[in-house]
């Protein structure tokens, strides 16, 4: 892997792999999003089929399940799937990044052989427990407790927003707990497990096809070896999963805004006004320039990010940058876009549609917009 990656230097393997993908969001994605959006309803089918893709396992070792892929093919992917429906797109990012990949980086081998061939297949999904409904940004503020009675941890306490954490396939949820005085653990709650609840699901705004959930936790009892990752280490070793998932939100919102792009040049050559197509006004024309730059922009940020995450390299401050500026083009676009289409950008139907109000969670899931803020200031040594 170069330490800098660009459109134009992309070797074979990940144009074929965003080839693929971007085939399976058009060809299967695409036409079923809508009435998945519509009904509010978990698109099973289409997540089996990308399980048999073997998109759950892209950044994961073979010898547990996955293809032997990278991050980076992980970021290729969520850029194709955003383009047409981002719920599927989050399903997939969760799934791997906050499912996965904290018992990739942090399991025992023991923890490893258990779970990850089955998320990493995608015949399961998981999840992780942080955000609590007083905690918001601040997710050290955790109130969730869970205390050691003889060889198992009891755990108390409540989750907000939690995503893929009630499917019919999910089969285990990380959950973040106080453990100690100032020391927050991470532990694996299978599910089923007695007292876990996972809560009516939300009624959304956007991700309406996305799995998200309030969870419970009332006397949760679990073997005391579920304790993922030190003990006192859950809230720091969460911290940098958050950065590399946001290099894959960025991705995804990527996606998003040059889905935007795409959906709008094909209407504004299409629809006429005043006898002639409305992409030959100057006013539409200009619009759209800026729509591509966002989306060029949002891509090489994030590009920029995953090399320097896959050479080893400190990264956190590129991928704030990359989370930062894709979330707010995707959202941008998305604005644009249904302007473009008037009043058929108004209807649920369109994509532009549901990326408009898909969008605005992406200035806000994995960290506010002034949170980047707040971590590209600290790291340029400003506060």
């Amino acid at each position: 892997m170069t330490e800098f990656l660009s459109t134009a230097t992309l070797p074979d393997e990940y144009r074929d792999l965003a080839r693929t993908v971007g085939e399976f969001a058009r060809d299967v994605v695409a036409p079923v999003a809508a009435r998945h959006d519509a009904d509010h309803t978990f698109p099973y089918a289409v997540v089996a089929q990308m399980a048999e893709m073997g998109l759950f396992g892209l950044p994961f070792p073979e010898e547990y399940g996955g293809m032997g892929g990278d991050y980076f093919a992980l970021c290729l992917a969520l850029e194709e799937l955003g383009k047409v429906d981002q719920s599927v797109a989050i399903t997939l990012e969760a799934g791997v990044s906050l499912g996965a990949m904290p018992i990739y980086r942090f399991g025992t081998e023991d923890q490893k052989q258990q779970w990850l061939p089955s998320l990493t297949s995608g015949r399961a999904l998981g999840a992780f427990g942080l955000t609590e409904a007083g905690g918001g940004s601040d997710a050290g503020a955790t109130k969730t407790t869970a205390r050691l009675d003889g060889d198992q941890w009891v755990i108390n306490g409540s989750k907000q927003f939690i995503t893929n954490s009630g499917t019919d396939i999910t089969t285990v949820v990380t959950v973040t707990a106080v453990t100690g005085e100032n020391e927050i653990s991470a532990i694996l709650v299978p599910v089923p497990t007695p007292g876990f609840t996972a809560e009516p699901p939300y009624n959304k705004v956007g991700w309406n096809a996305s799995d998200t959930h309030p969870l419970t936790f009332a006397d949760v009892r679990v073997p005391a070896e579920n304790l993922l990752g030190e003990r006192g280490r859950g809230y720091a070793n969460f911290l940098s999963i958050l950065d590399e998932g946001r290099i894959a939100i960025a991705a995804l919102s990527t996606g998003v805004a040059q889905g935007c792009v795409d959906e709008s040049v094909k209407y504004a050559r299409e629809r006429e006004a005043f006898g002639r197509p409305i992409a030959r006004y100057q006013a539409i024309e200009f619009k759209l320039a800026r729509m591509e730059a966002r989306a060029h922009t949002a891509r090489t940020a994030y590009y920029d990010a995953a090399a320097l995450m896959l050479a080893g390299k400190p990264f956190k401050k590129q991928a704030a940058i990359a989370k930062l500026v894709a979330a707010e083009a995707a959202m941008d676009n998305a604005r644009d876009a249904t302007q473009i289409h008037g009043g058929y950008g108004f209807m649920n139907e369109y994509t532009v549609a549901r990326h408009y109000r898909d969008s605005k969670i992406l200035e806000i899931g994995e960290g506010t917009t002034e949170v980047q803020l707040m971590i590209i200031a600290r790291q340029m040594g400003i506060s």
